[in-house]
């Protein structure tokens, strides 16, 4: 399929030769060099400086930590993991390739995975096949996903960065870069300290928003330009005490029914749904409910509530769909109690500390990712990962409730490090979902075993231009391949 037939599906066509609009930084707000008027303690000096502690940044840092790189890892919260832990997001999706037949995400996300099940939090990806309780009951796409508990993740994440040498500073928030003329030179952080800075010979940006970047004059796009939105976000939550077999018995008897229409998904408890939306007790923007049983028998992890325009990158509009969030939980929580049978004393274990925040800023390098490669399979000679995670697009078919997902119809497709690389600025890197994609692509490799296998290229990447003395530009790809190959990639 050609971009422009995807594109067309998935309602996103504008007026032909619309040019996508970029976000341009204002310099003078946010670039602060030596001798700025706002002054920060130079508190840290390091090689590799690793903005955000989701899994892309933990994987970039212990990367390039294990390679010898003096490694800090800077994040706003209070623990790594991102969208995994803070926001508690799961399972990991599919690490294999499109026949369920071949683990093609290794290398540090195998690493995470299995220590995991060495403490008991995690259920290998192997044995999880597509169409069960531990998928939503969902196929497509959906086989070999892996559950996991967001509190043990947190830990391995602890123990994965002290072992390698990571220096880890948390609650502290990126507030500008700090350019030499054209190069990155660290950051500065609003921490309890105060305003602190990071010297670096090198940075890399695993915000997921392309904060780094667009903060230093990189030139960003926001969403899909071709029809002015963003994918719609979710808060996840946990909930224990569900009876998990009569929640399965009731749920399986339906699996004939499951149904896409006009991208509206009639899948999971449906049936329920439509009880509850003629009794007036339902008003989300979803017509079924996404639920994944977890690694404990009654714990099941919920992705259902939808909040559209979200704009992560505005304060304001970012606190209300945090609060709107909330008030859909608060009614799913009413409708497991009342419609689902098992759901009758299921007990909400938390929400999400952040919001699940699906697109935002799409850094813009030379190169940018485009959907009909990853459509199409094509192998990138400069290759860092592969993957086969469905095109899913949330919102697409213009809808409240409609979105466009899509199984990738080849085994497998790559992403090049060439996507990695943003324009205009040097010494930096990109990981996570801020990376050179369009819209729909990022819609692919914005989950979090492509993400990690990301940042385990961008801090492999990083290591060795800092060892090299060179621009990430002018890396080698050979030598970048030979070492994620013996960090356990997949290429």
């Amino acid at each position: 399929m050609k971009r422009r037939e995807f594109l067309t599906k998935a309602g996103m066509m504008v007026a032909a030769g619309a040019a996508a609009p970029l976000l341009e930084s204002c310099k003078s707000s946010w670039i602060l060099p030596a001798g700025a008027e706002i002054k920060a303690k130079e508190s840290y000096a390091c090689d590799l400086l690793v903005v955000g502690g989701g899994p892309s940044g933990v994987c970039a840092a212990v990367a390039a930590a294990r390679l010898g790189a003096k490694v800090m890892l800077v994040d706003s919260g209070n623990c790594l993991g991102g969208m995994g832990t803070k926001g508690l997001v799961g399972p990991f999706m599919t690490c294999y390739d499109a026949k369920g037949e071949n683990m093609i995400i290794r290398g540090l996300f195998e690493e995470v995975v299995d220590r995991l099940i060495e403490v008991g939090g995690a259920i290998h990806p192997s044995v999880i096949r597509q169409g069960t309780e531990f998928t939503a009951w969902i196929s497509e796409g959906h086989d070999h996903c892996t559950p996991f508990d967001p509190e043990l993740l947190k830990v391995v994440y602890d123990h994965m960065c002290r072992e390698a040498g990571v220096k880890v500073l948390y609650n502290s928030v990126f507030a500008s870069p700090v350019m030499k003329g054209d190069r990155i030179r660290g950051g500065i952080f609003l921490t309890p300290s105060g305003l602190e800075r990071a010297d670096a010979r090198m940075v890399i940006d695993a915000t997921g928003d392309g904060t780094v970047a667009f903060r230093a004059g990189v030139p960003c796009v926001f969403g899909d330009p071709a029809n002015n939105r963003v994918q719609p976000a979710s808060l996840f939550f946990r909930m224990n005490n569900v009876d998990t077999c009569r929640l399965i018995g009731e749920v399986v008897p339906h699996l004939p029914e499951f149904r896409r229409v006009n991208g509206v998904s009639y899948r999971c408890l449906h049936w329920r749904v439509a009880e509850a939306e003629a009794a007036g007790e339902w008003d989300l923007a979803r017509k079924s409910v996404n639920i994944w049983r977890s690694v404990e028998k009654d714990q099941w992890v919920v992705n259902c509530t939808r909040i559209h325009g979200v704009d992560a990158t505005d304060a304001e509009n970012l606190s209300a769909a945090e609060e709107e969030g909330r008030r859909q939980v608060q009614e799913l929580m009413h409708f497991f109690h009342k419609y689902v049978p098992g759901c009758e004393r299921a007990t909400l274990m938390g929400t999400g500390s952040v919001m699940g925040i699906r697109e935002s800023r799409h850094v813009q390098g030379d190169f940018v990712l485009p959907v009909e490669s990853l459509i199409e399979g094509v192998m990138y000679d400069d290759r860092i990962l592969l993957s086969a995670n469905s095109i899913d697009v949330h919102g697409a078919m213009g809808g409240p409730a409609g979105g466009l997902y899509m199984p990738i119809q080849k085994d497998k497709y790559s992403v090049p490090y060439r996507a990695l690389l943003p324009s205009r600025v040097k010494g930096l890197l990109l990981a996570g979902r801020c990376i050179s994609a369009d819209s729909a692509a990022a819609g692919a490799i914005r989950v979090m075993p492509p993400a990690m296998a990301i940042g385990q290229a961008a801090g492999t990447a990083a290591a060795l231009c800092l060892k090299a003395g060179i621009e990430p530009a002018s890396l080698d790809y050979a030598d970048l391949r030979d070492a994620l190959l013996k960090g356990g990639a997949c290429l």
